[in-house]
This record gives C-alpha cells, sequence and structure tokens, in this order.
C-alpha cells in the first residue's frame, strides 16, 4: 500500500500524525507546504492525501483543486479551524473526502484516515476492473460460438455478414473483427445506411468532386477511401436503395469506384463488414435485395443472439453496465441483489443489450438506495407494462456461423473469450404508455422524484425519453419502416432521421 502523506506548516501535527499512523502500521510521508507536495505528484501518488488548509506558499484547497485534476480518485481529507466554516463548503465543493476540525481527538482523525484508505482501495479495485474489461461479454454458448468464429476469422480478411435483431451488438462485432484481424492497424470506418437519406448516401459512400451537385464546394472523400487498408462497417445494409447496391456490387467484385461527378476510377483496399437485423433472403425474394449482392456479402455469417436467448448473461452485463453509469457520472456504484437480478432475468428485452444498458444507467440514477432491490427496478420490469416485452421478435432459426464457398486461410484456434459491451446510449428507458391516462400521473411522478433529488436538465432528460418511446414503438409497429412511422407519427422523413440520430437509435 501507498504511504499516507500530510501536508502542513505546524511540526507539532504532523509529528501527531505520524506517531499515531505508525502505531497502525500505515506508512507516512510529510510536507511542509503544498509546492512540495505538487512535485512529489510528478513521480509518485500516495494512498490518502491529509492536508491543512491555511499554509505559507499556498492553500489546501488550491492543492485540493490542482490534486484533483491530476488524480481524481485520490481521497483528499482538509484539516480546518472549526470557525472556517467556508473552508469546510469549499472542500466538500472542491471534492474533499471529508474534513477534520481542528483541534481533532486523534483516534477519530485515525479512524477518519483509515475510511479513506479503504475507499482509496475500493477506488483501485474497480478501476483494475474497469480496465480489464475486455471488449465483449458472455458466457452463453451461443455467444462462446461468436468469440470462437472471431477466433478462427483472426488471420482471415474474408467479408462478413452479421445478423441480429437491434441492440444485440452487431457494430461491436465489428470492431471486434477488425481488431483481431490483419488489418487491425488500418483505419475502422462505420456508416449506418439506414440513417442517410438515399440522395446523400452515395456521396457518403463512394465520395464527390467539387460542383458535382449543388452545395458540393469541395472534393470529398468517401468512406471506401477513407478505409482503404482497413475495415468498412456497412451497418442496416438491408435497408440500402436498390440502385446503389448495384455500386456496391461493382466496388466489391473490383475494387474500382467513381466518387459522383467524377471520371477517374478510384481504387480502395477495404474489407467489407456488413450487418443487417432484416432476413436479406426474405428481401431477394421480395426483389428488394439483389441477389448477387447478398452471396457477395454473404461469405460468413454470424449470428448474433438475443439478450432473451441468453438470460445468463444478464447478472454479468447489468453488474458491468452499473459500475460503466457509476463511473460515467462521478458516483458510487450500486450493487444489485440477486433478486432483483432474477427479475431481470425473467424479463424478454426486446430492445436486447442495449436496453439494458439503458436500465442499468436509469437505476444509477432513480434507483433511491445503494443496494437496488427488485422494487426499485423500472416499471416495465415490474408488470407496468412494456407491450413488446410480452411479443418478443421471432429470432430466425440459422446457425451462428454459415459459411459459403469461402474457406479461411490459416484459421487459428479460438481465442479466449473477450467480454462484451453494449455501445453507450444516452437516453434512459420510461415506463410504456398503456390505454389509460395513467401514464400521466406515472410521468408527474418521475418529474417530481427527479426535481426533489436536484437531476440536473430534467426537461431535456424527460423530454429525450418521451420522444425516443414515441420513436422506437413506431419502427416496432412497422417493423423497422422509417417513411411509414415518420408518417404514423406526423412527422416528416428527415425528422424522424435526425431525431434517431439524436437520440443514439441508431442500431
Amino acid at each position: 500500500m501507498k504511504p499516507i502523506w500530510i501536508v502542513d506548516d505546524d511540526q507539532s501535527i504532523r509529528f501527531v500524525l505520524e506517531k499515531a499512523l505508525a502505531r497502525e502500521e500505515l506508512a507516512v510521508r510529510s510536507f511542509t507546504n503544498p509546492r512540495d507536495v505538487l512535485a512529489a505528484l510528478e513521480e509518485d501518488q500516495p494512498q490518502v492525501l491529509v492536508s491543512d488548509i491555511r499554509m505559507p506558499g499556498g492553500s489546501g484547497i488550491e492543492l485540493l483543486t490542482k490534486v484533483k485534476e491530476r488524480a481524481p480518485g485520490l481521497p483528499v481529507i482538509i484539516m480546518t479551524a472549526y470557525s472556517d466554516l467556508d473552508s469546510a463548503v469549499s472542500a466538500f465543493q472542491g471534492g474533499a473526502f471529508e474534513y477534520l476540525p481542528k483541534p481533532f481527538d486523534v483516534p477519530k482523525a485515525v479512524e477518519l484516515i483509515r475510511r479513506a484508505v479503504d475507499e482509496s482501495m475500493r477506488e483501485e479495485v474497480r478501476d483494475e476492473r474497469m480496465a480489464a474489461m475486455p471488449e465483449m461479454l458472455g458466457q452463453a454458448p451461443a455467444m462462446q460460438d461468436v468469440f470462437r468464429a472471431i477466433g478462427r476469422l483472426s488471420q482471415s480478411v474474408v467479408t462478413v455478414l452479421i445478423t441480429g435483431e437491434s441492440g444485440s451488438g452487431k457494430e461491436l462485432v465489428a470492431h471486434a473483427l477488425h481488431k483481431h484481424s490483419p488489418r487491425a492497424s488500418g483505419p475502422f470506418v462505420a456508416i449506418n445506411t439506414a440513417a442517410i437519406p438515399k440522395d446523400l448516401l452515395e456521396s457518403e459512400l463512394f465520395g464527390h468532386e467539387r460542383g458535382a451537385f449543388t452545395g458540393a464546394q469541395t472534393t470529398r472523400r468517401g468512406r471506401f477511401e477513407q478505409a482503404d487498408g482497413g475495415t468498412l462497417f456497412l451497418d442496416e445494409i438491408g435497408d440500402m436503395p436498390f440502385d446503389l447496391q448495384t455500386r456496391l456490387l461493382r466496388v466489391l467484385s473490383d475494387g474500382q469506384f467513381y466518387r459522383v461527378g467524377g471520371h477517374n476510377p478510384l481504387k480502395a483496399n477495404v474489407r467489407v463488414i456488413a450487418a443487417t437485423h432484416q432476413n436479406l433472403e426474405e428481401r431477394v425474394k421480395l426483389g428488394a435485395f439483389r441477389e448477387d449482392l447478398f452471396h457477395r456479402l454473404n461469405v460468413i455469417r454470424l449470428r448474433l443472439p438475443a439478450l432473451r436467448e441468453r438470460r445468463e448473461d444478464v447478472p454479468a452485463l447489468a453488474r458491468f453496465f452499473l459500475q460503466k453509469s457509476a463511473k460515467e457520472l462521478g458516483v458510487e456504484a450500486k450493487r444489485i441483489t440477486d433478486a432483483a437480478l432474477n427479475k431481470l432475468m425473467q424479463f424478454d428485452f426486446p430492445g436486447n443489450v442495449r436496453q439494458l444498458e439503458n436500465i442499468c444507467h436509469w437505476l444509477t440514477v432513480m434507483a433511491p438506495a445503494q443496494v437496488i432491490e427488485p422494487k426499485d427496478l423500472p416499471p416495465e420490469l415490474l408488470g407496468g407494462g412494456d407491450p413488446m416485452a410480452a411479443r418478443p421478435l421471432p429470432a430466425p432459426a440459422a446457425p451462428a456461423v454459415v459459411i459459403e464457398g469461402a474457406d479461411l486461410p490459416g484459421a487459428a484456434p479460438a481465442a479466449a473469450a473477450p467480454a462484451w459491451t453494449a455501445p453507450a446510449a444516452p437516453v434512459l428507458p420510461i415506463e410504456a404508455p398503456v390505454a389509460s391516462a395513467n401514464w400521466l400521473s406515472d410521468l408527474e411522478r418521475e418529474s417530481r422524484t427527479m426535481l426533489q433529488a436536484g437531476v440536473p436538465e430534467v426537461w431535456d432528460t424527460l423530454t429525450r425519453k418521451f420522444e425516443a418511446q414515441l420513436i422506437h414503438t413506431a419502427l416496432e409497429i412497422t417493423r423497422g419502416r422509417r417513411i411509414e412511422a415518420a408518417q404514423k407519427l406526423g412527422i416528416g422523413r428527415n425528422t424522424i432521421t435526425r431525431k434517431i440520430q439524436e437520440l443514439g437509435l441508431d442500431d
């Protein structure tokens, strides 16, 4: 364990604390001014810092501010006289762990320092866990199949098609495929083909020449050029306009393409990974997706299981997301009881891992105590009415990995299971409205709780949640067809596309 640092210009205070902490077998290092402390921080860091508030050469509050900039998790105890109420307030506002009034009772001072040491060690363990958490997580057999496939593909740059429901983590798998491939040193470029209007998507993919269309003031490189030497991830490929599918097929066939308005062919050495939540075979039968493009993309297929197909992974994911949310918000991570975890495991999670992450973020903000009980879970998990939970989307019966007409050169043995987290999503889940006015009373209750708790930006938070739920429900009803969803909601196509991007609802 690192030593306790004591900063005080009073030699008697330093002597008393040094002797008391030595009896507790705690190492101590003493300083007489803040300047020496800041110099020492360049090479080392204490377990706990105990500082006087008034010293020649600088105050303890100024030292606290500078220390927190360099070591945000370091507990700092500020020693102050009884009369320094303003200083005590400033200490807490600056992030002090606690303040120690002078004259102090030595046993109580030691007890306080002991508490700070325990907190510091807990913080170190949390940081180590977060740092050691791999990129993906899952013990379920279906996820282990995915991990093994990523390991076998680690020596290959073959085209991969990832299928799975919204929120199951398709982009994360694409990142893992790139990271563990021979192209790992090259760029990873992602584009959601469903989030960009048709008239702009061609320019986004292939770039444009200056003057190619109104507003094209300069020449612009497209995603294929940006991904040269690396990986291009085409998300929601099933929604790509039919005419652009022809251009994409040509690029995949010979590696050549033209910028919009260009006349000189360009070449790009790009590995393509595509993803979709749609049934592409059915789209081919309906004439909405080119069969030759489908076979070009469908060399290796990875199917990500829905969260309800791997319920045994819910506890580990929930604990990880609670830690992650707490770190993002700068608060202590909440613990969850086995009873609450069992309740979570019974839920069908139509929004998959992304929905679980949102729920954990909600619990970090809204749960009243540090230990989460079943009664603290959001209303939709307590039977309050998320109608989607009762009607999960049918999971395709395809195997996790499908190979069509391609051998994997140098297939490697399965890699150690990487760990899994879902992409961060800023929208908090809310109770879905039921067929009555009860949702208004629920809204009143939640807003009252947030206002009384001093949660910042209540208006923006609740508005985003309301808009996100409306759009999510409309897309469920229309099976992902955005134009039809916009019509049902009474908003424009561009508006729903923009809102989906702003609210983080993209796959």
